[in-house]
């Protein structure tokens, strides 16, 4: 029998321009697995036909982690002659063209650190299929163009594990000698391997169900821990919205008889969109005012959401090969971002997605890691779930969306849907549906999809006797194996606002159309010119409306001007960038020794924070200071330091001097009884805020301190800990350790409490994060918990983790070595940060390369880490 434990060979970059159909097709497959406290055997049975007559033999994907135990070929045992083994493959060398396989494999999920395949956590079982995980469970064309039906046994002692769920519908059970029991599942739907998915545990379960558009019933469980049951009923509500939603917005309906969500706290992503079977992590099943703040609420309903969209796109129409992963998560990411501004505040959840857009793709498009949404080559799959494929792949389906409208969008999805459902497609699949549904010519626009970096707009704006004149140059600077780029088509949406503030429609020549409030304007050429006529005096253009395309843009308004739609633009986005626009020209201007005196911002900022009108949660953004990597990303040379020493003195000239009616507003708002309705989430968003810059004045450890002892829900009490980490206040260290007490057992919320330290912005932090990789709770093993320390510090910490000496650079290197030893996706993750030297002084730049060589210098580095670790220091 061969070894459970090898060495895997180096990979070798796979490219897009070698893709092949595969050999053999699969109808369906038949896997019976059988589940014990020393190991799981799996049977599969697979039904092949040939595809191809350019070879006899049969290869296929297999893993270092499993062992095989029989093969047979329509029922005759095969000699070991006729099949070769190694660590990636299993060959059989000669196969007739229609043949049925059936493989016997043994599997050690109890010591399956890496989550990915079969693995046991927590005294349950649980598969992670995504990307290629599935041939760690049996051998198999792991490869999402290869779609069969799949039927499921799972054999497992009752006892232990009374609950055991596959994919699709569940058409048998029952019960077995010697304790065991049975559950057989069929999808009657084709999938790739990767949709796999296996649960099998101690679960208590949420029930409901949801009647579709047509009259169907569909049974709804989400399973969970027992302790956790109570915290499901969020879930639950959003699922449902999420499948009224799809059918109003899109005409989708759920195609099964049930169901079923499971949680699981042991898991590499957020979420999972197995085919009736969705696996999720914790963090996005579970919520209680009492453990979930405002932010995670949304969270979980995104998730679901996300999840839930899957079914159609990506799992009725699938990916033909890993480079289309955008195809599906791009899209979907899309999706759910709809879905929650329908849910809530359209205007709101757009700034949070810019937001992270900036903070996560924008830095990985500057940088050695920049990739297309299409991207070219892969040395492992799993390194290319990142910011590019989803957030800009989804911006990339909104650009669409704009240039079409949602009607002619409608049409294409429609088009889409029902020219590929069942099959695996494209990018290039999904373009032409929407060129042939709208008319439009989107040859440049797919430029999208295989050029990387950031498009950078320059507008100059020039008024004459009415006359308006925009000149648009648009450029991209060079990424990785890309140093000449062509120039995007994309739209630009702008708007006009008179002296008065009201929204006007002055004439726009060629180029451009009114659409209510907003023109659109097409780009395509390197530099384009557009004209407004009759525009009257002192009106104030609105630029980038609605964050219109993943684009960085510069343009000549005065801070008069910004100030000016600060105050009074209509489009959210645009009136959020105005503030945060005035606000990093004084913090720059500051950074470089040239601080401004016209006060503009302070004004600005005087000004919104007594503004009663306005939604208390828009308000808070436009409070809400640009973040130290957004001002970082402004400067040629970074700055940690200086950057974060001009924004925590602005924050206490603006706390001071606006002290009063900080303490006057924060008051009205701290008062009634908790409720999760958008009007109460708004209140707590704004007075949160209010609270940051009270907390920096003479008063503010007792208004903070009063917070977090009094608050009866989790985003009261998180806010006011965050503030007490950063602070100084005497009885610190003592409200810490009581919130560990309090909540040690529960650990989404001890998750919380690593990461507000890791996000300290006191001097102490390295050496305070040093001590929390020892605590108790810590554990390299579990995904959430190194990302709730190691990846908060690095990713978001700037000060901290560019601290001068490098101690930074040295802890994350030191982490992502321990963490590869047991979980190599996790640990590839966290290598982003340390790519991010280009723009460092020569010092710092020297030891963060040395942190990278330290990392590849050390023995049985994964593919994962090394791949990343080798693209970061070229």
């Amino acid at each position: 029998m061969d070894a459970l434990e090898a060495t895997p060979a180096i990979k070798q970059e796979i490219f897009l321009k070698d893709y092949q159909p595969p050999h053999f097709w699969v109808d369906e497959i038949s896997l019976c697995f059988n589940l014990g406290e020393k190991g799981a055997r799996v049977t599969a049975e697979t039904k092949f036909r040939r595809n191809s007559k350019t070879d006899n033999a049969l290869v296929l994907d297999g893993g270092p982690y499993m062992a095989l135990e029989s093969i047979t070929v329509d029922g005759t045992p095969l000699d070991e002659r006729a099949y070769t083994v190694s660590a990636t493959a299993l060959t059989v060398h000669s196969v007739p063209d229609q043949f049925l396989l059936k493989v016997v494999t043994k599997l050690d999920p109890v010591n399956n650190t890496r989550l990915e395949g079969l693995y046991h956590s927590s005294g349950n079982f649980c598969t992670q299929c995504e990307a290629q995980g599935f041939r760690h469970i049996t051998y198999y064309p792991d490869r999402p163009d290869v779609l069969a039906k799949y039927t499921v046994r799972i054999e497992a002692e009752q006892s232990k594990f009374p609950v055991l769920l596959s994919n699709g519908n569940r058409v048998a059970e029952g019960s077995m000698s010697g304790g065991y029991h049975y559950a057989v599942w069929e999808d009657p739907y084709p999938k790739p391997s990767y949709l796999f998915a296996l649960v099998a545990g101690d679960f208590a379960c949420r029930n409901d169900h949801f009647v579709t558009a047509s009259g169907k019933h569909v049974e709804l469980n989400i399973y969970v821990a027992p302790d956790d049951l109570n915290k499901s009923d969020y879930a639950m509500a959003s699922l449902k919205r999420s499948m009224k939603w799809d059918e109003e917005v899109f005409g989708l309906e759920y195609d099964l008889d049930i169901y079923n969500i499971v949680a699981v706290s042991d898991f590499n992503m957020g979420a999972m969109e197995n085919k009736g079977l969705n696996v999720f992590n914790t963090k996005y099943v579970l919520a209680s005012p009492e453990t979930a703040t405002d932010a995670d609420f949304s969270h979980v309903e995104g998730v679901i959401g996300h999840e839930y969209f899957h079914n159609w796109t990506g799992n009725r129409v699938t990916c033909r090969d890993w480079f289309q992963l955008s195809l599906k998560e791009g899209l979907t990411v899309f999706r759910d971002q709809e879905f929650t501004s329908d849910m809530a505040s359209r205007s709101l959840k757009r700034l949070d997605d810019v937001r992270i857009l900036r903070l996560l793709q924008f830095t990985e498009d500057s940088g050695p890691l920049a990739h297309p949404v299409r991207p070219e080559k892969y040395v492992e799959i799993n390194n290319f779930y990142t910011a590019t494929v989803y957030n800009k792949g989804a911006e990339v389906i909104r650009m669409m969306h704009t240039l079409m409208g949602a009607e002619t969008f409608r049409k294409g999805m429609d088009l889409y849907i029902g020219r590929h459902d069942g099959h695996a497609v494209t990018c290039e699949d999904f373009v032409v549906a929407m060129e042939d549904a709208s008319g439009l010519d989107l040859k440049q626009f797919r430029l999208w999809y295989s050029q990387a970096g950031t498009p950078h707009l320059k507008v100059n704006i020039t008024c004459s006797h009415g006359t308006a004149k925009l000149t648009i140059d648009q450029s991209c600077k060079p990424t990785p194996g890309q140093p000449d780029k062509k120039p995007y088509h994309m739209p630009l949406l702008v708007g006009w606002l008179d002296s008065a503030g009201n929204p006007i429609c002055p004439n726009i020549g060629a180029g451009g159309k009114w659409l209510k409030e907003s023109c659109l304007l097409e780009l395509k050429s390197p530099r384009e010119v557009f004209e407004f006529m009759d525009v009257p005096e002192g009106a104030v253009i609105s630029l980038h409306r609605q964050f219109s395309a993943p684009v960085k843009l510069d343009h000549n308004l005065s801070d008069k001007e910004l100030a000016f739609l600060m105050a009074y633009d209509s489009d959210a986005y645009a009136r959020w960038e105005a503030a945060q626009q005035l606000a990093s020209r004084q913090f720059l201007s500051e950074v470089n020794g040239k601080p401004l005196i016209d006060g503009a911002f302070e004004k600005a900022f005087h000004f919104a924070l007594r503004d009663e009108e306005t939604d208390p949660a828009f308000v808070a953004e436009l409070l809400t200071l640009p973040s130290e990597i957004d001002l970082g990303q402004k400067m040629q040379t970074l700055d940690p330091a200086g950057i974060h020493q001009v924004r925590e003195k602005l924050i206490k000239k603006l706390a001071l001097e606006n002290k009063e009616y900080l303490i006057k507003r924060y008051t009205k708002l701290n008062t009634g009884v908790y409720s999760l309705d958008q009007t109460s989430v708004a209140k707590r968003r704004l007075k949160n805020i209010l609270l940051a810059y009270i907390s920096v004045c003479p008063e503010g450890a007792t208004y903070v301190e009063t917070q977090f002892k009094a608050a009866d829900n989790m985003t009261d009490r998180m806010a006011a800990l965050q503030l007490l980490v950063h602070s100084d206040y005497e009885n610190r260290q003592e409200l810490l350790n009581g919130f560990y007490e309090t909540w040690h057992s529960n650990a989404l919320v001890i998750d919380k409490w690593f990461s507000v330290q890791a996000l300290s912005k006191r001097s102490d932090t390295v050496e305070m994060v040093l001590k929390l990789v020892e605590h108790p709770s810590f554990s390299f093993k579990n995904p959430n918990r190194v990302r709730s320390l190691v990846s908060a510090f690095s990713m978001l910490n700037q000060a901290a983790f560019h601290i001068s000496g490098g101690a930074g650079y040295r802890f994350l290197a030191e982490m992502i070595v321990k963490v590869d030893a047991y979980n190599p996706q996790t640990a590839a993750k966290l290598v982003a940060p340390l790519g991010r030297w280009q723009r460092l002084n020569a010092v710092a730049m020297r030891q963060m390369q040395e942190s990278l060589k330290w990392i590849l210098n050390k023995p049985n580095i994964s593919d994962d880490v090394r791949e990343l670790c080798l693209k970061s220091i070229e």
